[in-house]
Order: C-alpha cells, then sequence, then structure tokens
C-alpha cells in the first residue's frame, strides 16, 4: 500500500456505485485510484470526495494499468470557503486542468504541487484576478523549465505542449470581466 497527502483535482463516474478520482500529490505525482462504492449512501468515502480538498490518501498500486484502488482517505483541508464563489471555483479548475495537461503522470511534482497549493489556498480567501492567472501560468512554466515568452506564459504552455489551454481559461476571463472589481488592500498573491 502507498499513501501521500494529495489534492484531488478531478473525478468522474466509473459505474453506477463507483468513482475515478484524480490526486496531485507532491511524491506521488498525478495518480487515479477507483473509490469502490464511493456513491452508496454508508460509503467511508461519502463527503471526502470533494474537488480540490487536501487528504492522507491510502491506495493499493496496479500491477497492470495506472488505475489503482483506493482504500482509505482521510480529510485534511477542505477549503470549503473556496465554493463560495463561481470565479473561485472556475480558477481552481482551471488550475488544476493545467497541472493536468503538462506535468509527467505518476513522477514527483516537488514544485508544481506546490504551486497548485498555494493557489487554492490563496483562492479560499480571494477572488482570482487576471494577475493571479498570468504569474501562475508564469510560475508554472518556470517550473517546468521552459523559460520565458514575449507572448506570455500561455503562449509558451500551448506551443510545447501542443494542446489548447482548458476552457477554464477563457470562461474565467470572461467572467472576470463581467464581475465588477473589488479594491484589495493587498498587492499580493498566493507567492
Amino acid at each position: 500500500m502507498e499513501t501521500a497527502s494529495a489534492i484531488l483535482i478531478n473525478r468522474s463516474r466509473l459505474s453506477e456505485t463507483s468513482l475515478i478520482v484524480h490526486w496531485c500529490s507532491e511524491e506521488a505525482g498525478l495518480f487515479k485510484t477507483v473509490a469502490k462504492g464511493a456513491l452508496q449512501p454508508k460509503s467511508p468515502f461519502a463527503g471526502r470526495l470533494d474537488l480540490f480538498v487536501t487528504c492522507e490518501v491510502v491506495w493499493v498500486p496496479s500491477p497492470k494499468t495506472d488505475l489503482h484502488t483506493l482504500r482509505e482517505v482521510h480529510l485534511t483541508h477542505p477549503r470549503l470557503q473556496l465554493r463560495t464563489s463561481y470565479l473561485r471555483v472556475l480558477a481552481a479548475t482551471y488550475f488544476s486542468k493545467l497541472v493536468d495537461l503538462v506535468a509527467e503522470k505518476e513522477t514527483p511534482l516537488g514544485g508544481i504541487y506546490e504551486l497548485l497549493r498555494l493557489s487554492l489556498d490563496y483562492l479560499t480567501e480571494h477572488d482570482p484576478s487576471e494577475r493571479l492567472l498570468l504569474r501562475f501560468e508564469a510560475k508554472l512554466c518556470s517550473e517546468l523549465g521552459l523559460g520565458n515568452d514575449s507572448r506570455g506564459a500561455a503562449a509558451l504552455l500551448h506551443d510545447v505542449y501542443h494542446r489548447p489551454l482548458p476552457p477554464q481559461r477563457r470562461q474565467l476571463l470572461e467572467e472576470m470581466v463581467k464581475t465588477p472589481k473589488q479594491e484589495s488592500q493587498d498587492n499580493r498573491d498566493f507567492a
């Protein structure tokens, strides 16, 4: 059995009662687990498999596939405040999907995990801004060793990985234009 502290970054239904859960961990990297029976009323996973929570995870590695079996989940950081704003959830979704797009699976992530963790923690107390979005992308490029591009980090990520960026980026920028900006006493963001 393996254990790690991990952030739940995505989940999807596998069957009527089970979920596929995607995790991001500093030590184990990006990995997927099957939460058997997670959707049953008396499941030991009930109320613990929400997006963007941090948990202590115990799983059994699969010898044949990249889909492992989830055994235990202990909630350590629920980030409940993040769910109070559509913009915060949209930003958290974009950050998670972008990390999932560019990071190598099942490889220690180090700084990339820390960047995601700090960003999600920041979003529990603050609404996202364009500055936050651009800074996240730039720091991600730096962690990946990609350097800088005069067109911006988003263009660099697109060019290097030959995939479109997650659609939540465009949606977030459009929603931020619609939402009135609040004056901040603090000109800092997550790092």
